[in-house]
């Protein structure tokens, strides 16, 4: 980050760094003291990464409030910007007294960036959640937020462990959304209907609105998962069974090898010696993240079935090349991924393989046998186009 490079893909984030390292406005230190000397407000953007058991590893977190407790010279605002369970600020609030006798306000600020559009989220936030009962630490994230809610998008300021409890309830209703929409989609395929129209009508209300009802092949990434397990476990350590949660995951973990099923019943259980295309192998389009992405699990239960497979995401590929290795095939582009394959898969909806080449994609796969996992495609078009077409909640063409 020295050297000016951007470790990670979001787009607008490369001319937002150079942009602000050029003015001096962005520093980087592995240097502790240095990070922190002139600092009025410290971070802690750290990985909170799941136990064995589910809940949230909150070692990087307070290893870090031990660290800096140990070299502040005046009052700092410390800041929890990690996914961290309810009472987390209370413990950095014991380990900062612990190791030094400056007073200091530790503040609940979680972030609500949407990978894929986090540069947009962050300069023009929905609202923004400061958890703190200090009245000075209260001014400082005001006058900070300040200039990024111009448009009258609320500061909402609240006490700590509502602010904890916030961020997990926000991704787990999100998740719950998307799980109720998958179990419509199975359901649909059971009784002849379409969800896609289901998803219009039930959109439409304004109680439910239309973001987050597209079914697909299950939530992936660095928050979903981890997000519902730690709420989920947390309940469980307060004596208090989250019923929903637990079948969110269920339901999440069986999504995501949906397309797997599929397959099998298609080729009546015989994957060996098949060779399949993939398209998509972040958990979303816009990022390179794929941590958690259904893809991953897909290619496990086709390689334990004695299927190849080659692939081709925009930006993900090398993250999985560092995985799997030479475990699956990797294409240039999306077309010569299609090499020699009996079906082609679509996993992750990036833009590219919305409009393809149609004519291309009927010469490149003979067999004109497409598993989608994302309902990129209309139906009629498949129909005229003579494919064996099987979506997620729709009446299978061909």
């Amino acid at each position: 980050m020295q050297e000016g490079k951007v470790p990670i893909y979001e787009p607008g984030l490369e001319l937002l760094f150079h942009r602000n390292i050029s003015q001096k406005r962005l520093l980087f230190t592995s240097v502790l003291a240095d990070a922190i000397a002139d600092a009025e407000i410290i971070f802690l953007a750290l990985p909170t990464p799941p136990g064995g058991d589910g809940s949230a590893d909150l070692s990087y977190v307070l290893g870090a409030a031990k660290d800096i407790a140990k070299l502040v010279t005046d009052y700092k605002v410390i800041v929890t910007k990690s996914t961290v369970p309810v009472g987390t600020a209370d413990k950095v609030k014991a380990v900062m007294k612990e190791n030094t006798s400056i007073e200091c306000a530790v503040v609940s600020n979680p972030e609500f960036l949407r990978e894929g559009v986090a540069v947009d989220d962050f300069m023009k936030p929905d609202r923004v959640v400061v958890g703190t009962t200090d009245e000075r630490a209260r001014k400082l994230m005001g006058e900070l937020y300040a200039p990024y809610v111009r448009q009258g998008n609320p500061v909402i300021f609240m006490d700590e462990r509502s602010s904890e409890l916030t961020k997990y309830a926000a991704n787990s209703f999100l998740a719950t959304k998307i799980s109720f929409m998958n179990e419509i989609a199975n359901l649909c395929e059971l009784v002849g209907a379409d969800v896609d129209m289901v998803r219009r009508g039930i959109g439409s209300d304004n109680r439910i609105g239309n973001r987050f009802l597209f079914s697909g092949i299950g939530y992936g990434g660095s928050c979903f998962p981890k997000d519902v397990q730690a709420l989920a476990k947390s309940s469980q350590e307060n004596q208090y069974e989250f019923a929903i949660l637990n079948s969110v995951m269920k339901v999440n973990e069986i999504q995501k090898k949906v397309l797997v099923q599929k397959l099998k019943k298609y080729y009546k259980n015989e994957l060996s010696g098949k060779h399949f295309a993939m398209w998509g192998l972040a958990f979303k389009p816009e990022t390179d993240d794929i941590r958690e992405a259904p893809a991953l699990y897909i290619i496990d239960e086709l390689l334990a079935a004695g299927a190849t497979i080659t692939v081709y995401d925009p930006e993900g590929m090398s993250n999985v090349k560092n995985l799997l290795g030479d475990k699956i095939k990797y294409a240039e582009d999306q077309y010569e991924a299609l090499t020699s394959a009996d079906a082609l898969l679509i996993v992750t909806e990036w833009s590219v393989f919305r409009t393809p080449d149609f004519d291309r994609l009927v010469d490149l796969l003979p067999s004109k046998v497409i598993f989608d996992g994302r309902n990129l495609y209309d139906l009629q078009k498949m129909v005229d186009l003579g494919f064996y077409y099987n979506s997620i909640g729709r009446k299978i063409i061909g």
